[in-house]
C-alpha cells in the first residue's frame, strides 16, 4: 500500500506541476533583407526539440516567394507576418533578423495583442518615422555601404557578390563562406525606404528583447547600442558573432531566443550579464 500511495502521490504532483506550467509561446521567425526563411534551418530544430512550435516566414519578392519588386511594400510584409501568426491561442514570440526588425515592428503596431515579445537579432530597432535607409545611413561603422548596388530601374538593391562573405559571414568556416554568396538574394527597394509609423500605445506596449552581435559588419555594434538606448528593451544578450549567428552560433542563438520567451523580466542594461 505504501508503494502504491507513493506512486499515486507522485503522479498527482506531476499532474499538478504540468497543469500550472506556463504554456510555451509559438515562435515566429522573420528573416532580413537579402535573405529567405532558409536562414533559420539550423535554429528551428533546436527550438522544436525544446518544445516550441516554430513558424518561419518568407517575405514576398524573393525566389521562394516570387513577387514583382514594384508590388513589394512594407504593408505587404506586415500582412504576410500577421497571416503567419494567424489567431494564436497565446501571444507569440516574434523574432526578426536585421531588416526583420523593421517588419516585426510594423506587425506589432498593427496587432500588439498577438505578440508577447519582439526579439531583435542584429536588427534595426526603429523609432516612429524612420526607415531602414535612415538607420543604415546613420551607421558610420557599417561596412556594407560601398558594396550596395541600387538598381532603380529594376526596383531592387543588391550586395556586390565579392563582398558578401566578408560582410555577412566574417566568422564563418570556409565551407559557409563559399556558400553564402549564392544564398544572398536581391532585395526589393521600396520597403527599405518606407518610414514606419509606430505609436506608444501599440508598438510601445509590446515587450522587446535585443540580441547583439559583437562582430557585426552590416549593422554595427555601435548602432545596435544606439538603437537600444533610444528604445529601451526589457532584456539584452550578446553573441560573439558577425551578422549571421544562425549560421555560426545556432545553439547560442536558440538559447537566447528561448530566454526571451520566458515571462517578462526587468530590463537588463548590461548585455554581458545575459550572455
Amino acid at each position: 500500500m505504501k508503494t502504491s500511495f507513493g506512486i499515486v502521490s507522485l503522479s498527482l504532483l506531476l499532474t499538478a506541476s504540468s497543469a500550472t506550467a506556463a504554456p510555451k509561446p509559438d515562435i515566429v521567425l522573420v528573416h532580413g533583407a537579402w535573405e529567405e526563411a532558409n536562414i533559420w534551418q539550423a535554429v528551428t530544430p533546436l527550438l522544436e526539440k525544446d518544445g516550441y512550435r516554430v513558424v518561419t516566414v518568407t517575405l514576398p519578392g524573393r525566389p521562394s516567394s516570387p513577387l514583382s519588386p514594384d508590388k513589394a511594400s512594407l504593408d505587404r510584409y506586415r500582412d504576410t507576418i500577421l497571416k503567419a501568426i494567424g489567431k494564436p491561442k497565446e501571444p507569440v514570440l516574434l523574432v526578426g533578423h536585421s531588416f526583420g526588425g523593421i517588419t516585426i515592428s510594423v506587425a506589432a503596431e498593427a496587432a500588439p495583442e498577438k505578440i508577447s515579445s519582439l526579439v531583435f537579432i542584429a536588427a534595426y530597432l526603429p523609432k516612429d518615422g524612420q526607415s531602414l535607409l535612415d538607420l543604415g545611413n546613420s551607421d558610420k561603422a557599417s561596412k556594407i555601404g560601398p558594396y550596395l548596388e541600387i538598381m532603380k530601374d529594376k526596383g531592387i538593391i543588391a550586395v556586390e557578390y565579392s563582398a558578401r562573405a566578408d560582410l555577412f559571414c566574417l566568422d564563418c568556416n570556409d565551407q559557409l563562406r563559399a556558400a553564402i554568396p549564392n544564398l544572398i538574394v536581391d532585395e526589393p527597394l521600396g520597403p527599405l525606404v518606407t518610414p514606419v509609423h509606430l505609436t506608444a500605445d501599440r508598438f510601445g506596449t509590446v515587450a522587446k528583447v535585443y540580441i547583439h552581435t559583437a562582430k557585426d559588419q552590416v549593422v554595427s555594434p555601435s548602432l545596435q547600442a544606439t538603437m537600444v538606448a533610444a528604445t529601451p528593451v526589457r532584456r539584452e544578450f550578446t553573441l560573439d558573432t558577425g551578422h549571421t549567428p544562425f549560421l555560426t552560433d545556432p545553439h547560442g542563438l536558440a538559447r537566447a531566443i528561448e530566454a526571451a520567451a520566458e515571462a517578462p523580466k526587468a530590463a537588463s542594461r548590461d548585455p554581458e550579464k545575459d550572455k
